[in-house]
């Protein structure tokens, strides 16, 4: 008997993203991409690591898929390498890209398999980066007409798409601390950045329904609950700011159609123009979604600083830290979800990405034992049940990640997977113990006392 069953149509998968796994960076006329460009300058990337061969997945999803079968997955989510489509980011087509998503599409849906496909994981081709990248208007335009390319091509073999993930990587991340790709460090291109992401997910949204795709269509933003040190009214204002920063820029645009005044007040005192809106962008932003996809890894807790620019320095409280230096929180993600029932939408939600990295090592029988994940994964699909029993309208998990991959600035330096990648040994991937756990999971559609 299971310990907590989850509804009957409640979706198990797991995620993984473009640049992180296929490899093949060069081969079939894929154009170059900003993660291309960025890795191959020495200094950007721990060990100076690339994702030119990352899990080779672009020549093994076959032998992927069977693992996802064995594992017992409902639904497996990947992205789209826009420059594999479209070498040049618009213009001509590649053909062969195309084909090698069509081939991994019809083969997971030969396997049982939901495919969700997220359009952009952060891989934009290059050669709009040379024309301002994010921060030109354009490149929203050229996204909508990549996303209708693979609506026209997959759209009767794909139920489930995904537009961006995580724009606040894509904006702040790489454009304001410019530790990812393109690595940017100015606070007016992050903005800007942020603002043609979503304008492009908006673009995206109206074509998918101008398309008639019998499916579903959303976004997924990285959120976490943030909780201020004290009861302090200065704590309190501090954890506002962050939430404003962390959640609300990107939520409310697209749920509300507006940015969080608290911020824009901020900017607006900086800068006399923080970033151009014109008229009607966010109503186009603010389009209906089917779904809206979160990742959650942790949660934030703040204090008020005067001295910072958003009046917040975020605090590590004494507690179990992942390899990543990120705090276990389940409890984040139970109140995260009701919080987002409660103030954003009563529509589907997924868990696009939730997992942990840890050191994990091949033991002497050639196994691979990760007992941290696995309670990790334990008290985060527990915690997503006492969202659902509060009434969330939870719809499915993603375990990040299916297996170990290129981690972006750490490069292999730490492994998410619940599939271990021996790179040392011609990519031998081997079920780790969370794997076991995710297929009991699946087949309980619960977790069992024990």
């Amino acid at each position: 008997m299971a310990e907590i069953v989850f509804p009957e149509n409640f979706e198990w998968g797991a995620a993984t993203a473009s640049y992180q796994i296929e490899g093949a960076y060069n081969e079939d006329g894929k154009g170059e991409s900003i993660w291309d460009r960025f890795t191959h300058q020495k200094g950007n990337i721990a060990n100076n690591d690339t994702g030119d061969l990352a899990c080779d997945h672009y020549h093994r999803y076959q032998e992927d898929i069977k693992l996802m079968q064995k594992i017992g997955l409902d639904t497996y989510r990947f992205s789209i390498s826009w420059p594999r489509i479209l070498p040049a980011g618009n213009g001509k087509i590649n053909q062969k890209g195309i084909d090698f998503y069509k081939n991994l599409v019809e083969e997971l849906l030969e396997a049982g398999i939901k495919p969700a496909a997220t359009l952009y994981h952060w891989d934009l081709p290059q050669k709009l980066q040379d024309n301002g990248g994010w921060e030109n208007r354009d490149t929203a335009k050229y996204f909508d007409q990549y996303a209708q390319i693979m609506y026209r091509e997959l759209g009767d073999l794909i139920p489930r798409w995904i537009t961006h993930n995580e724009p606040m990587v894509v904006s702040m991340v790489a454009n304001l601390w410019g530790e990812h790709a393109p690595g940017n460090q100015e606070l007016q291109k992050a903005l800007q950045v942020a603002h043609n992401v979503l304008l492009s997910h908006g673009l995206a949204a109206q074509s998918f329904r101008e398309s008639g795709i019998d499916g579903e269509l959303g976004i997924t933003l990285n959120l976490n609950h943030v909780y201020p040190n004290s009861d302090s009214k200065k704590d309190q204002i501090a954890a506002d700011y962050c939430d404003a920063f962390n959640n609300r820029w990107f939520l409310d645009p697209v749920f509300k159609g507006k940015y969080p005044e608290k911020l824009m007040d901020l900017y607006q005192n900086k800068f006399d123009q923080p970033f151009e809106v014109k008229a009607g962008d966010l109503d186009i932003i603010s389009r209906e979604i089917d779904f809206l996809g979160i990742n959650y890894y942790s949660r934030a807790v703040v204090k008020y600083d005067e001295d910072e620019f958003y009046n917040f320095k975020t605090i590590k409280p004494e507690a179990e830290y992942t390899e990543m230096n990120w705090e276990v929180y389940p409890k984040g993600l139970t109140d995260l979800l009701k919080r987002l029932d409660r103030e954003y939408t009563k529509g589907p939600i997924f868990i696009t990405e939730n997992g942990a990295a840890y050191d994990d090592q091949i033991a002497e029988d050639g196994s691979v034992h990760d007992p941290k994940r696995v309670n990790y994964l334990k008290e985060h699909f527990k915690a997503a049940h006492q969202a659902l029993e509060a009434g969330v309208n939870l719809a499915g998990y993603y375990v990040w990640s299916l297996m170990d991959n290129f981690e972006w600035a750490y490069g292999y330096n730490k492994r998410f997977g619940i599939i271990y990648i021996d790179y040392d040994n011609h990519q031998k991937r081997i079920l780790k113990d969370s794997a076991r756990l995710l297929k009991d999971v699946i087949e309980n559609n619960g977790l069992k006392n024990k």
